[in-house]
């Protein structure tokens, strides 16, 4: 990076955060700091719940799922559009019909506070340790690639979403997600117009296209009925289904972007404005990273992308032997690639089929090698990550990209990370304050100010704890996928719980709460016991939480039912 990403990096990112921070250093209303702004329009609905989804693991991760696996990720999200239908349907109209400020505070109303505080724990016990995940995600990639300290990017990262988050709350984040997702939007697409110009002359689009989907790069849709697959079109619909359902309609980081806009249509018409656009987004992030994998069959990359890892080994022979084997392997595939499309430009079908045998074979000996260089790196150091693929896209973007893009780019995963973890941490303050601050201080409910102070408070306590438990984490899995595992160990009984109070109004307190804590545990000892996709337990947790609250509701004695149903 030179002066003038620099210039970008902080200048953006910088003058994002002290615009949002000024804008709203005089709010003192609960609602306001909470809800946002009672004016607040569709459009900027709409793009703060895209940016609070819309992570840094987002742009790092999945365009190196892309690079690795292919478009197959994609279907994780074919749930998403029916989801969030049933949202704007169902969770929205009464959450603004109660006028609560947490989606917990309607559990309370609707069975009881144990209940209320079970469906808060949970929120507050998967988002925090979410929180921790998504400042950590783009802070070691970035640190890694660049040289920085890994714990002087937490700590910038950390006290500068921070600041404008205690400073302004709800409206504060809604204010900045708008200018960070239009820079987002800038810089991926940026990235794709290099990346395509950047292709080999006389290839292109198209013909990157035809090589990533012969080498299999393009299959979107998998109908596999194995319960092992991760993703598949049922793992997608199905356990999809459940997981965007409990994340839009459950998860405090989500409801406090849409409940407190202008009318009820505005928050629908945010809600249809990200089914209507995150599956198509998430699939051109996906081919960014199918791309990517064509662009690297003809320019010169490293066996293992994470470069400061693989050269804490360089030294050792086997290591340099690795590396030559892997050139060799790519120029081999680049031949045999070329080949393909010499055969296939020749319209002699026998000759195609043969060429992409052989180009295929080529492609897998390549793949085969940087296997071996992964076990090498296990083998040398067991705690190494072996995971390189989320270190692709950074690749990409500070070895091809222009100066002045780079620090564009870079700017766009902090601003990523920065817009979640800033929705994350105005969730986790309301939640503290509204469900369990003011449980156990009830007379403080009487005096607005001070609560707006205390809700200030446990944001910050919050962001701190997230920059603490980013200085001191490690993940092994990719990191898109980390987070989607965690929210689904939690999310289905979350679910579950907002399910039977909307749909089981014969179903009391005591059932529902002892119906989750008995799901919760289920779903973790499957989790650790089986092996499945993970996408399944969000299904798994949620039937088993309604059956069991149905299951208990029969069995406690009769004036326990009585007098824990409510009207809800």
């Amino acid at each position: 990076m030179n002066l003038a990403d620099w210039i970008v990096l902080l200048g953006t990112l910088v003058g994002i955060a002290a615009y949002a921070a000024w804008r709203t250093r005089n709010i003192r209303s609960l609602n306001t700091y909470l809800r946002g702004s009672t004016s607040t329009g569709w459009g900027t609905i709409g793009l703060s719940v895209m940016a609070t989804q819309a992570s840094a693991i987002t742009f790092l991760s999945i365009p190196g799922q892309g690079f690795e696996s292919g478009m197959g990720f994609v279907q994780n999200y074919f749930g998403l559009p029916l989801a969030l239908i049933i949202v704007c349907a169902v969770f929205l109209p009464m959450y603004r019909r109660l006028n609560v400020y947490t989606a917990y505070e309607f559990l309370g109303q609707r069975f009881d506070e144990k209940t209320r505080l079970l469906g808060a724990g949970l929120f507050l016990l998967q988002r925090g340790l979410a929180a921790g995940v998504t400042i950590y995600a783009p802070a070691i990639i970035i640190s890694t690639v660049l040289g920085w300290r890994i714990d002087l990017v937490i700590v910038f990262t950390g006290l500068l979403v921070i600041v404008y988050t205690v400073t302004g709350g709800s409206e504060a984040v809604a204010l900045t997600h708008k200018w960070q997702m239009t820079m987002i939007s800038a810089g991926m697409a940026t990235a794709l117009v290099v990346l395509l110009l950047r292709l080999p002359d006389g290839l292109g689009f198209t013909g990157a296209a035809h090589v990533a989907g012969a080498l299999g790069k393009l299959q979107a849709v998998d109908f596999s009925l194995d319960p092992s697959r991760r993703y598949t079109v049922w793992t997608g619909v199905f356990g999809g289904l459940f997981l965007s359902l409990s994340y839009f309609g459950t998860d405090q980081s989500q409801v406090q972007r849409y409940i407190g806009g202008a009318s009820l249509r505005e928050g629908r018409l945010g809600l249809m404005f990200n089914a209507v656009l995150k599956i198509p987004m998430q699939f051109v992030i996906l081919l960014i990273g199918a791309l990517l994998f064509v662009f690297y069959q003809f320019a010169p990359h490293p066996v293992f992308f994470n470069q400061a890892e693989w050269n804490r080994h360089a030294q050792d022979g086997k290591f340099a032997a690795l590396e030559a084997r892997h050139a060799s392997a790519l120029a081999q595939s680049q031949s045999a690639i070329r080949a393909w499309l010499e055969a296939r430009a020749s319209d002699d079908a026998a000759r195609e089929a043969s060429a992409r045998a052989a180009m295929v074979a080529a492609n897998d000996r390549a793949d085969a090698i940087r296997v071996e260089a992964r076990a090498a790196i296990a083998a040398a150091d067991p705690r190494a990550k072996t995971k390189d693929s989320d270190y692709v896209f950074i690749t990409f973007i500070l070895t091809e990209l222009p100066h002045g893009t780079i620090g564009l780019l870079v700017a766009v995963m902090f601003a990523a990370a920065l817009s979640s973890k800033a929705a994350e941490l105005a969730a986790l303050g309301t939640t503290t304050t509204i469900d369990l601050w003011r449980h156990f201080r009830p007379l403080a409910a009487a005096d607005e100010r001070r609560d707006v102070r205390v809700a200030r408070r446990f944001t910050a306590m919050w962001g701190l704890v997230a920059v603490a438990f980013a200085l001191f984490a490690g993940f092994a899995e990719n990191l898109i996928e980390a987070i989607n595992i965690l929210g689904s160990i939690f999310y289905g009984v979350l679910l579950g719980l907002f399910l039977v109070a909307f749909f089981l109004r014969h179903v009391g307190g005591s059932a529902v709460f002892f119906a989750a804590v008995a799901a919760e545990a289920l779903v973790i000892v499957m989790y650790f016991s089986l092996n499945i996709g993970y996408l399944w337990y969000n299904i798994i947790g949620c039937a088993a939480c309604v059956a069991f609250s149905l299951v208990l509701q029969t069995v406690l004695p009769p004036r326990v039912r009585a007098d824990e149903v409510r009207a809800g």
